[in-house]
């Protein structure tokens, strides 16, 4: 695909925040919309970066490119198939551009479905739950469309008497370079055109109610810290009949004593004693999967490394494992008895001085004198 990059279209860094994609594509938008850019090849840059922003401004579609890029939208690499960026709705992003040209949106953005705000929760799980998957119950606190109005905050609807179900009024303004006519949000019925006879007595006319309700969560295996998990629909419920926010869970995942994580790899640090390092010896090591026994081969040395093949962490995304790797570290005891001395005192007589290394360093030693 010919396509630019969408991180480049809107002029943003990879690790660029909502707000800073936001303002750029405002400011894009400004420049390039055809109802108000005479520029060249306008109406071509602003469908680019629409598009760009329709992607990057959606956290999990942003995920799915940033991992493979165009190709996410187009149904290879298990991203989305068919993906309709002229579907989306740019009004909030596009309103107060407009206003600033004079173009009017207010009754058309109060009215309109909108949808709920999303909503991020943290939560802490263990080393092993994160690497095995689990299910955990959360409680949440949050607006849902009132089921006795339906959302609309009153009974027996009215058209609004003071806009006549415009939405919006028209005022004059009187100014040093004289007066003009602009049109403002209707306070009245706040830009719907409708007001009821009755207030709802259950949501008191807001449409929305605070619940508390449980949900189970099912978390997949391979989540680390920093990982989010994308509920649909979850978040907070829509206006004027619009659908919910998605609710994202930010998972923070606790140490473990013995393994240490390195995106889906392991490492485990294996004490061996000096005997066990110079004879060598089998060890029993415990992976995520049970034990397995290993060689540990003669002359060991701290640090020596191990690769135990496809015995780490699921991949979250694919199928594959990633690899644990035993690190070995020798024991050097700080306290002998008398026979444990006599022992390393007589192999101490055995010519180890002449091991490699240590007589390559004596000769060192020697010449820097």
């Amino acid at each position: 695909m010919n396509k630019k990059d969408y991180y480049e279209v809107l002029g943003v860094n990879k690790n660029a925040s909502e707000a800073e994609i936001k303002a750029s594509f405002r400011n894009l938008a400004k420049k390039y919309h055809p109802d108000v850019s005479k520029e060249d090849n306008a109406e071509a840059k602003f469908k680019e970066a629409q598009e760009a922003y329709a992607v990057l401004s959606d956290s999990e579609k942003r995920r799915q490119y940033d991992q493979f890029g165009h190709n996410a939208f187009s149904g290879g690499n298990g991203g989305f198939s068919g993906f309709e960026f002229n579907n989306m709705d740019f009004s909030d992003v596009f309103g107060d551009i407009f206003e600033s040209f004079g173009f009017n949106f207010s009754s058309n953005k109060t009215n309109r479905r909108r949808k709920g705000q999303d909503s991020i929760i943290g939560m802490s799980i263990t080393f092993l739950e994160a690497v095995f998957g689990t299910t955990k119950d959360i409680n949440l606190e949050q607006y849902e469309e009132c089921h006795v109005c339906d959302g609309k905050g009153g009974h027996k609807e009215q058209k609004c008497p003071d806009c006549n179900g415009l939405g919006n009024q028209t005022v004059e303004q009187r100014t040093i370079f004289g007066s003009f006519m602009s049109k403002t949000t209707c306070k009245t019925c706040g830009g719907i055109g409708s007001t009821y006879k009755e207030k709802c007595n259950i949501c008191h006319g807001n449409g929305r109610n605070k619940v508390n309700k449980k949900i189970s969560v099912t978390i997949p295996a391979g989540v680390d810290t920093g990982n989010q998990l994308r509920l649909a629909s979850k978040g907070e419920a829509g206006i004027n009949g619009g659908v919910n926010g998605d609710l994202y869970i930010e998972f923070k995942v606790s140490d473990h004593k013995y393994y240490e994580r390195d995106n889906y790899d392991i490492y485990l640090e294996v004490p061996i004693t000096i005997s066990e390092a110079i004879l060598g010896c089998k060890k029993d090591i415990p992976t995520l999967e049970g034990i397995v026994r290993l060689t540990i081969p003669q002359g060991s040395q701290t640090n020596d490394k191990h690769r135990l093949r496809d015995k780490g962490i699921k991949n979250i995304n694919s199928h594959r494992y990633g690899d644990m790797y035993v690190i070995i570290k020798v024991v050097i005891p700080d306290k002998l008895t008398k026979e444990q001395k006599k022992l390393i005192e007589e192999l101490d007589k055995t010519n180890l001085n002449e091991l490699k290394e240590i007589r390559e360093f004596d000769n060192f030693v020697k010449e820097s004198r």
